[in-house]
Parts: structure tokens; sequence; C-alpha cells
């Protein structure tokens, strides 16, 4: 039922080259919706039927692929598109902002059937996608509410959010010349929490919260989601990579030991003291970074070398030393 057939799933660049409604066509198409009409339909029932339901999810799908940042955007759009009111099902009637809200608020109460249509598209996606799943990452987005801040009564006057809260995240580095620098970005609104397939860069699992929920607390969330959603991919996986904001041992020991998965994360520094390396076991020439990096250091010339470790052995679940 492919309106172009000649496209293959990963053309990224025939897909880029396609015009907009071209990419909207291959969305409603594929997109698996079926179930979510029907219940919404039966909740319009024999109501109104000025806007059809199908024609205001197309819609909603066209601000996405539109990349329209808000409602009023879109409906100016389909007011002066006629192919884009004609492909979303619209005859002739532009729906008025109110009517759009309303319908937005609806899809959001059925938030179970917008998961399950994601989990059908991703376990679609692992049956012809060679080796999805098998190398994950993990990371989080901000996400910024256009809506009003917060009052300090906090009632719901409908232009505030109040489900949304305050982010805040710290990025920090050393310069070449050693200086340390530091950049803290905060915004009000959410976090967008994804686990991907990191060869084909694409989505597996998600979860929005507030922008003040830990990266790593919600780690621990979108794993439990896959073992019940998507078992299969979770069994597959061999490599989960993530930043420094994951490096925790329960998720560590969680990958590793519950699910075979090796944990792939940056090690935060936890030296407070600004030291670089530190001496192993009161060795004159052996150091050690907050890495976990061995140095030797020749004690004629002072060269450093990095030392290697002799492999994993999975059987004792610990590092091999160096055959002497």
């Amino acid at each position: 039922m492919a309106i172009i057939p000649q496209l293959s799933l990963f053309a990224w660049e025939e897909i880029e080259e396609l015009g907009d409604l071209e990419r909207l066509r291959l969305v409603i198409e594929y997109m698996p919706d079926e179930q979510l009409m029907r219940v919404l339909e039966k909740e319009r029932g024999k109501g109104r039927d000025d806007y059809p339901i199908r024609a205001m999810w197309n819609a909603l799908l066209a601000g996405i692929v539109f990349q329209h940042d808000s409602d009023a955007k879109l409906l100016r759009e389909l007011a002066r598109n006629g192919q884009l009111r004609s492909l979303c099902g619209f005859n002739g009637k532009v729906p008025t902002p109110w009517a759009f809200s309303r319908f937005l608020h609806k899809v959001l109460m059925h938030q179970a059937e917008v998961e399950e249509m994601f989990d059908d598209l991703v376990r679609e996606l692992k049956k012809i996608v060679p080796d999805f799943g098998k190398r994950l990452a993990i990371d989080s987005k901000a996400i910024k509410s256009y809506a009003a801040k917060k009052n300090k009564n906090e009632k719901e006057d409908g232009r505030r959010d109040l489900d949304a809260d305050y982010g805040k995240k710290v990025y920090r580095g050393t310069r070449e010349d050693g200086t340390r620098w530091e950049k803290i970005v905060k915004w009000f609104g959410y976090k967008l929490h994804l686990i991907v397939d990191a060869s084909y860069e694409l989505p597996i699992m998600f979860s929005v919260t507030k922008a003040n929920v830990p990266d790593i607390n919600e780690a621990h969330h979108l794993l439990e989601k896959m073992e019940e959603r998507q078992p299969e991919i979770l069994k597959k996986a061999e490599i989960l990579t993530g930043d420094r904001g994951y490096d925790d041992s329960k998720l560590i020991i969680n990958c590793w030991d519950q699910h075979a998965i090796k944990p792939v994360i940056d090690i935060r520094n936890m030296w407070k003291d600004g030291e670089s390396t530190r001496l192993l076991n009161n060795k004159q020439n052996v150091t050690y970074n907050y890495k976990g990096n061995v140095f030797c250091h020749c004690p004629s010339t002072g060269i450093e070398r990095e030392m290697a470790c002799g492999g994993f052995d999975k059987d004792r679940n610990t590092i091999e030393p160096l055959p002497k």
C-alpha cells in the first residue's frame, strides 16, 4: 500500500529530497494508528462531525512533519495550503483553534494507545533491520514549555503549565591550558529520555518527565519498560553507552548482572583535590587517574606510558592481569 514503492527503508537522502507533502503521505500510510482512531471515533459517537477524527489526527501529524512549533502556525498552513487540507481529509473547512486544542487534549488522554503505536513501529523495525537493538545508547534532551510558568497559587487557568518544572544541566571540562570551565543551562519544561539504537539512530524506548527528574533515575525506569514492552530487544542488546550522568553503580550492575549488557559509560571525576593522578599502592613509578587508567613512569627518563590489562574474565567477573 506504499505510495512510493521504489524508496528503500533507510535511503535518507531520497526521503530528504521529497517535499513535505510526500513525507507526510508516507507517515500517514505507515502509521499504525487504526486502534487509536477507533477509540476516538467511538468516544465522539453520534456527536457533531464538522472536523473528522482522522482528518484532525492527520493534521496533528502534519504539524510534526512540517515542523510547526505551535497550533496557530499549523492552522495557518492548513488555511492557505489546499493540498495539505485534502491530504489530511478536510473538506475545505479548517478547524478552529478551540476545536484543534480540544482534540489535542483528547489525544493526550490516550497515552497508552500512543505508546502502543510506538511499540508496534519498533517491533516492525526489529523484523526488517539487521542487528536492530544490538548497540544501545541512552540520553536525555531538554524540552522547553511554551506556556506561562507557575504562579504562587499554582491554580490552573488555561495559560500556565502546571505539569512542567525547572531543570538544570551543568557541563564541566578542562581546557588545553589545564584550566577548568563550567557551563550551566537552565530551562522550564520537561525532559525527553531516550534509549536508541546507536547504529541506526532510531528510538527504542522513551519517556517524558518534568525537567527536574535526574537522568539516572529515569534510566532505571526505561530499562524496566524495555523489559516489559520490548523484552526481545533487551535480550539481544550487547552494549549500552551513555555519558557520565549515567555513571551509577546500580545501573551498571543491573545492565551486566541482569541483562548481560556491557555498560560503556563515562566516569564522573569524584576527586575534589584537583589531582590528575595518584600513586598506586605507594609504588614510586606507577600511577592511576580517576578513570582507572594505570600508568608506568620510567625512573630514568620520566616518560609516562599507559599500562594495559589482560582482558576481561567473564567467569570471574574481573579484569585479567597481563601475563608475567
